[in-house]
């Protein structure tokens, strides 16, 4: 087939090219950074919520304005997020003046717990680490210590700072109390912008909506939903043509109506098709049938684990769900026609599927799954 680069990305963060319209919500958001508002994104996993902060903090950068981002995902305690943190601070605030040898010890000199500062030979970054093994009262004050560096240097650099965090409601599995600490140190800090992402929307909203935890109404909240049809349509046939191929109108609406605008799963489908295609050849439906059957067995690993952790209620309400959207979780006509259980059963196997985000809830009763291309595995597979 082709020897170009294939246009479609959807395993790495989506950037430059790849980064697809969001034009309203990356305007918004850069906005909100520059003035230094606290904002809280709302998606569920692979809606491109990381890539819409680094393409503003690419644009952003090119203003003077200086990001700091920590994943928390993959931190499991205090003394891994202290790490973390003044690795970014370090590295994308304090700039290079600050990160010479000298200032930067004393920069994190009034930590209460000294942290190891290692230079890896491979990039020339600084790590840094905190041993285990301390007091909590004095990872808590160095945790507290690190996150007031932003603000201060802030001032110092007479810059704009906004600081990050990407699956914020992982603060909860790493400690209980850390919202506390962090909230009252954030509520100081007027002139810094903090973003917080996270992907389990129940966790979020306990964190941002209920009025006896620390963040209550401390943010502005975003919800990302699907990419609008026109902008997605305009932008498959760029990246088509971009590459020497071209893709018929038929297949373009096939893509979305499978999709549904669904950033990952529309990106995935439609890098399939493009490695159907010769260069200068068009695509059509008949080759989006093959792309389909190939992303499906890419999928099936990842199907069938999601399978084989379900209830017997859980499969069948997908079940119905792979045949027909559910309009009323009361219907009882819908429930006769896919032989589900009674009302309550359909409703917790519901709930547990929404909080998997397996399925989406898109109104009082309507329920669609959400997962791509599940629904096609289902129907398939005859499970």
């Amino acid at each position: 087939m082709s020897q170009q680069r294939n246009p479609f990305n959807f395993g790495d963060l989506a950037l430059d090219a790849t980064f697809t319209d969001r034009e309203n919500e990356l305007r918004e958001l850069k906005a909100d950074i520059r003035n230094g508002l606290n904002v809280v994104i709302f998606a569920p996993r692979r809606f491109g919520k990381t890539s819409l902060v680094l393409r503003a903090a690419q644009e952003l950068s090119t203003d003077g304005v200086l990001i700091a981002q920590v994943d928390l995902m993959q931190t499991a305690t205090k003394e891994q997020l202290a790490a973390k943190l003044a690795a970014s601070i370090y590295e994308n605030i304090a700039g290079p003046l600050l990160r010479v040898r000298d200032r930067a010890t004393q920069l994190f000199r009034g930590l209460r717990i000294t942290p190891v500062m290692t230079l890896d030979p491979n990039d020339g970054a600084v790590r840094f680490s905190f041993s285990a093994g301390h007091a909590e009262a004095d990872i808590d004050a160095t945790l507290e210590r690190i996150l007031e560096l932003p603000a201060e240097l802030a001032a110092e650099r007479e810059r704009t700072v906004a600081l990050v965090f990407d699956e914020f409601q992982e603060v909860l599995e790493i400690d209980p109390r850390l919202p506390a600490l962090m909230r009252s140190t954030f509520q100081s800090q007027p002139d810094v912008a903090h973003v917080y992402l996270g992907s389990k929307r129940s966790m979020m909203e306990r964190l941002f909506n209920d009025q006896n935890e620390p963040f209550w109404r401390s943010a502005k909240q975003v919800e990302l939903g699907p990419i609008p049809r026109e902008p997605f349509e305009r932008f498959i046939r760029e990246r088509f043509s971009s590459s020497g191929k071209a893709i018929s109108p038929e297949a373009v609406a096939a893509i979305l109506d499978r999709t549904g605008g669904h950033p990952y799963g529309t990106q995935e489908l439609c890098y399939a098709l493009w490695e159907e295609v010769e260069d200068g050849a068009t695509a059509t439906e008949l080759d989006l049938a093959r792309a389909l059957d190939q992303v499906l067995r890419s999928e099936n690993a990842h199907f069938t684990r999601l399978w084989g952790t379900s209830s017997r209620n859980q499969r069948q309400v997908l079940q119905a769900l792979a045949q027909e959207p559910l309009q009323a979780a009361t219907s009882e006509a819908y429930r006769r026609r896919y032989g589900l259980p009674a009302p309550s059963s359909v409703q917790k196997a519901l709930d547990r599927l929404v909080a998997q985000e397996v399925v989406f809830k898109e109104g009082p009763g309507a329920y669609r799954i959400a997962e791509p291309f599940l629904a096609d595995w289902i129907r398939r597979s005859g499970t």
